[in-house]
């Protein structure tokens, strides 16, 4: 099921689209943006010089740095009193990236989250338990706007709270969820111990972004679950959930709305603009945005573009799933690897759950990587109620078993990523849960 008609435009439209708001957008942060208007000027670009979708790569690119040197407002192009909702990033590591949006914006969100949900087979017949965060976090309310627009009977629970998760689930008939993939696992995880069959219940359709996942956790998600799990796309700089998301017919790619996102991909090192089906990093520009339209922006995301036609209908540019981050890229004695790759291997183990967290610390002058992996149930000494107690140890009768799981886990990671890494097992519920973003990797190097 398609919501709109721009879904399956040609190529000829969909560039004619974007070639008229790709002009439209350069003049008006042109006009309303001394940021944008410096660097242009610096590297000689007027608006009038956009002729042709190919003139784009004459346009610089702007990073997450320039976000942050210019918090909170000065990256906004609209003017403020035309501001009529704000979201942030989690700021972390210092002030949060801010972006702001106009009544236009909002409308744009909408559309583009009601495409996604209904890509992904969310439709008006649907209760939709919204889990993704609500607040300066977009997940939320991008999801809920999208959901209203559908005509779902949207369900704003937020975050947390697992156990009334799977009450509601039960009670309201949930058919669909939008959640984070850790935290969906986590909820199975709680609900196995409640003594839960999800299988029995309304679920169909998952709505996972956020964070990375493999195939691997698809696969783990769609059997707990009964249930077809799709990939969705988005980040907070751009316009929060809606860039992108997977179709419920084939879920072997991402669906990019480019007449309002614009995607080029690059050589993350040169910059230079990659061909389709190459894969490098991915750079998009939010070509319909009023309140802080982006030019160029480098998401350090890694993926290709495909445009082989798909069995939904729709003609629209897809992106693969998420391979990586440049960012999040660790040279490990001379081997490149990203710490995710290891979540396809600790899936695969029927002794282990998919809880883990890499950590990387520096011995003298070397680099050594650490794997922490939660065990199932059976290697443990027995629970205190339904939670694991500080001092619960793996079983001593079960030493000669953990060994060999050891050895497998080690042997394993080492085939994919091309290192050997320390692998310790943890009892089930060490490793902490997120109700956003799971936490996967912790670099203890020194800056």
């Amino acid at each position: 099921m398609v919501w709109n008609s721009e879904e399956t435009s040609s190529r000829s439209e969909m560039q004619g689209m974007q070639l008229a708001k790709w002009q439209k957008t350069v003049a008006y942060v042109y006009d309303k943006n001394p940021f944008y208007k410096q660097k242009l000027d610096a590297m000689g670009v007027k608006p009038g010089d956009i002729k042709s979708l190919d003139d784009v790569k004459r346009l610089p690119f702007t990073v997450k740095d320039d976000l942050r040197d210019n918090y909170p407002f000065n990256l906004f192009s609209a003017d403020q009193e035309d501001v009529v909702e704000y979201h942030a990033t989690s700021g972390t590591t210092g002030k949060p990236i801010v972006v702001g949006y106009t009544r236009k914006d909002i409308e744009t969100w909408t559309e583009v989250m009601a495409r996604c949900l209904t890509s992904a087979g969310v439709q008006k017949n649907d209760v939709l338990q919204n889990i993704y965060g609500y607040g300066l976090f977009t997940g939320g309310l991008g999801a809920h706007y999208g959901g209203v627009r559908v005509g779902a009977s949207v369900i704003p629970i937020s975050g947390g709270n697992t156990q009334k998760q799977i009450m509601l689930m039960q009670d309201f008939g949930s058919t669909a969820l939008t959640v984070t993939p850790s935290f969906l696992m986590h909820i199975h995880e709680v609900g196995v111990g409640m003594g839960v069959d999800f299988k029995k219940l309304k679920l169909k359709t998952a709505v996972l972004g956020a964070e990375f996942w493999t195939e691997e956790m698809r696969g783990k998600i769609q059997e707990n679950f009964g249930i077809k799990a799709c990939d969705i796309y988005g980040l907070s700089e751009i316009i929060g959930p809606g860039v992108a998301c997977e179709c419920h017919e084939a879920r072997n790619g991402l669906h990019i709305n480019e007449d309002f996102f614009y995607p080029e991909i690059i050589n993350p090192d040169t910059g230079e603009v990659l061909p389709i089906g190459a894969e490098g990093e991915l750079v998009l520009s939010n070509i319909a945005n009023e309140g802080q339209p982006l030019l160029r922006y480098r998401t350090r995301d890694i993926t290709s573009l495909s445009l082989e036609p798909c069995a939904c209908g729709r003609t629209l540019v897809k992106m693969q799933k998420l391979t990586g981050r440049t960012d999040d890229l660790l040279i490990i004695r001379g081997v490149n690897f990203f710490p995710s790759q290891v979540e396809s291997i600790v899936i695969k183990h029927k002794d282990v759950t998919p809880n883990y967290l890499v950590v990387v610390e520096r011995q003298g002058n070397l680099d050594e990587v650490e794997v922490k992996i939660e065990v199932i149930e059976q290697y443990v000494t027995k629970p205190v109620g339904d939670t694991f107690i500080e001092s619960t140890r793996l079983s001593v009768s079960d030493e000669l078993a953990t060994r060999e799981i050891v050895k497998s886990l080690t042997r394993d990671i080492k085939d994919v990523i091309g290192i050997t890494v320390k692998v310790t097992l943890v009892p089930p519920g060490t490793i902490p849960r997120s109700e956003g973003k799971a936490k996967r990797f912790i670099d203890n190097r020194p800056k």
